[in-house]
């Protein structure tokens, strides 16, 4: 027995390892790391080291719960103040786009491959949507310019609901006698009631983690994970959209005065990289490499019908009315990444012995592979082409808190990144709200203490503490400062 133990937890780290290497190569070539994980587990699967594994069921299950994971994370990553402007045309994305979507692969896969309408629907329900995983892990080392960064992200948090039901109710017994207006309803409840405990779960950890000064730091991220899978859970038992719920809660959340930013994202970032491993690598084990091979012709076709016909005109549809430039319609396009999303919703028919469903699923496979290694590392090329990539762009300035509960204070950690314009700014040119002050910079391995008159740097670390009553404004101030700096009065005067 204790061997046994042994040999799980050296394949467990092994398998941990390979997968921190495989972000390190995705970020360097552009690739998904989820390929690496789909890769990973064909090779442990029947046609490498010979392990079987069959269990539909037990990865529909872990893939569901994986999938709200990295939407969790996508959500503590993403401030509202981001996506505002983004939201009315990625929810429009998320539900017309879908239908249209839906439509064209479904008509074209009748048409031109001569499958049954249930098969067709089956299909086009699974790859209508676009991936959180992928479109987070390789959207996100992309400078986008404008809202398309945050357009694509929203989306792939938000169109997976109508997705789940359609597969939903052609992989049941009833789905011949279902209507359309019964669908339509369906729909609209599932995306209704997930929004309501998404914001409600989301409003009480506002509450709540702002105001708690917790004994240790280590238990902020724990607190903040779990209450945003909270309504994952609580949206399953009200038949909402629980993917959905989670990742409105967590912008919520991340909206917040979120104490310990950086340790609680570092923690949900860590978390869905091994939510990512665990779903790809059952993934991967499940595939059957000869039945992969057979299935790659009908997957060229279902693909190339989503990816040049049918998202292009889910897009034109959806954008067009909010005038939204072609340039950015085409990155729109071709930027509809397909991952662990179409694949664990190709798991549902099989899981309900519908006719055909394995032959689905190993379409949906190989789909995904296919189009994912021909999207994914031409998306900088794309975009640089259609004019939407910024070369030099300057990122969002990232501020660590801790509550300092006893004096009604906060403590704000900000770094001095490359492209910041802090750098150069004097102390005294900071010109922080009443409240706030920078009692310490630290500088290579030195703590500074800093006078007026000290010039900041690329690097630096900056401690302020800043009165409860002040912090939203200490922060307003900074971020204008690494956008516009020390001039930031003048361009947006109440900064």
């Amino acid at each position: 027995m204790d061997h046994a133990v042994d040999l799980a937890l050296l394949a467990g780290c092994g398998l941990l390892l390979v997968a921190v290497l495989a972000v390190r190569v995705s970020s360097r070539t552009g690739v998904p790391a989820l390929l690496v994980y789909l890769a990973l587990g064909l090779a442990l699967g029947e046609a490498g080291f010979g392990i079987r594994f069959e269990n539909y069921d037990l990865t529909g299950e872990i893939g569901l719960v994986a999938l709200a994971v990295i939407l969790a994370e996508g959500g503590l990553t993403t401030r509202w103040s981001q996506v505002r402007e983004a939201a009315p045309i990625a929810a429009v994305l998320s539900t017309l786009g879908v239908l249209v979507s839906v439509a064209v692969v479904s008509g074209a896969t009748v048409l031109l491959l001569g499958t049954s309408w249930r098969t067709a629907l089956l299909l086009g329900a699974a790859v209508a949507s676009t991936d959180a995983a992928a479109v987070f892990s390789v959207l996100r080392r992309l400078p986008l310019k404008s809202r398309l960064g945050r357009l694509l992200e929203a989306e792939s948090g938000l169109n997976d609901a109508p997705t789940v039901v359609l597969v939903s109710l052609a992989s049941s017994d009833s789905w011949a006698s279902t209507t359309p207006w019964e669908v339509l309803g369906l729909v609209a409840y599932e995306l209704a009631a997930g929004l309501a405990i998404g914001l409600a779960i989301g409003w009480v950890g506002r509450v709540t983690l702002g105001r708690l000064a917790l004994p240790s730091a280590g238990l902020y991220p724990l607190a903040t994970v779990a209450l945003v899978l909270l309504s994952f859970g609580a949206a399953g038992i009200l038949r909402a959209s629980g993917f959905l719920a989670v990742y409105v809660a967590g912008i919520v959340i991340a909206s917040s005065r979120l104490p310990h930013r950086r340790a609680v994202l570092g923690f949900a970032t860590s978390l869905a990289l091994l939510a990512e491993l665990g779903l790809f690598v059952l993934l991967g084990l499940l595939a059957s490499p000869e039945r992969l091979v057979n299935a790659l012709p009908t997957a060229l076709v279902v693909g190339a019908a989503a990816l040049l016909v049918a998202r292009p005109l889910a897009v034109l549809v959806s954008t067009t009315p909010f005038r939204l430039p072609l340039r950015e319609q085409a990155f729109l396009a071709w930027a509809g990444l397909r991952g662990a999303v179409p694949i664990v919703l190709a798991i549902v028919p099989v899981t309900q012995h519908v006719p055909g469903a394995t032959d689905v699923l190993d379409v949906v496979f190989v789909l995904v592979v296919v189009y994912t290694l021909l999207q994914a590392p031409t998306l900088p090329w794309v975009g640089r082409r259609l004019g939407v990539v910024e070369d030099d762009a300057t990122q969002d300035l990232e501020v660590e808190a801790a509550p300092l509960e006893t004096v009604g204070a906060d403590l704000l950690q900000i770094g001095v990144r490359q492209g910041s314009q802090l750098h150069g700014v004097y102390v005294d040119e900071l010109r922080l709200p009443p409240g706030a002050v920078l009692s310490l910079i630290v500088r290579g391995k030195e703590g500074l203490v800093p006078t007026r008159d000290t010039r900041l740097e690329h690097g630096d670390e900056l401690l302020i503490v800043a009165t409860t009553e002040s912090r939203q404004a200490a922060e307003e101030r900074l971020r204008a400062v690494s956008r516009d700096g020390k001039l930031a009065r003048w361009y947006a005067p109440n900064a």
